[in-house]
């Protein structure tokens, strides 16, 4: 897997710190850009829990080598937009897969897991000789890789590291939102400072008896 960061709104912090002072300013956000101390501003709102102001932050990643079975869970998250690659149009010739750690723990799992994934593209390939490659991906498994592109505003990516960094998520789904999150923290600080699952942005796990018991910390 790899996560990189694209593209965001530069100075994030301080624009979105000038959008929430001008709420109740008859300066405009223009002029309050910078004005004061934007991240204390901008951590008493975030603080609060109005988290409107943040919205007007986008980042867009791009993440490589993730299996579809991550993509299917991502593109639950509504307010993003997602790329991503085509298996109608781009030919998947060769064994490319994530593999579960639990597989890679166990050589007999191992052996099983390996096996299959060869007689699955065997199959593939054998198919894409006489049907279209759009018809052949139907025997491509979960475990397929692909790439894509995700952009969110800093609302939602909240919303989602609230979700997705927790230890009752998917662990592939949880690797690739942690380290979204170490992307987030290196351009905008004082938004994602409190970032994170519920142990770490409220100091509670709501899950009850669900609760893994083990408060994370980055």
């Amino acid at each position: 897997m790899k996560v990189s960061l694209l593209a965001y709104t530069q100075n994030a912090d301080a624009i979105c710190a000038a959008a929430g002072k001008s709420c109740y300013s008859e300066r405009s956000s223009q002029d309050l850009l910078g004005d004061g101390n934007p991240e204390k501003v901008l951590g008493k709102i975030v603080g609060m829990g109005h988290h409107s102001v943040i919205e007007h932050a986008s980042f867009t990643f791009s993440v490589e080598g993730v299996s579809r079975s991550l993509t299917h869970q991502l593109v639950r998250h509504r307010v993003a937009s997602f790329s991503q690659q085509s298996q109608r149009y781009v030919p998947l010739n060769e064994p490319t897969f994530v593999v579960p750690h639990t597989v890679e723990e166990d050589e007999e799992c191992m052996r099983i897991y390996r096996e299959t994934m060869d007689t699955v593209w065997k199959a593939y390939n054998k198919l894409a000789e006489k049907i279209p490659p759009e018809d052949a991906r139907y025997v491509l498994p979960n475990g397929c890789t692909t790439n894509i592109t995700i952009t969110m505003n800093a609302r939602e990516l909240l919303h989602f590291f609230r979700l997705r960094c927790c230890n009752r998520a998917q662990w592939e789904i949880r690797e690739m939102a942690d380290e979204m999150l170490r992307l987030c923290k290196q351009v905008s600080p004082t938004i994602f400072a409190k970032a994170g699952p519920p142990c770490v942005s409220e100091g509670r796990c709501p899950e009850g008896k669900l609760s893994c018991g083990k408060p994370r910390k980055f």
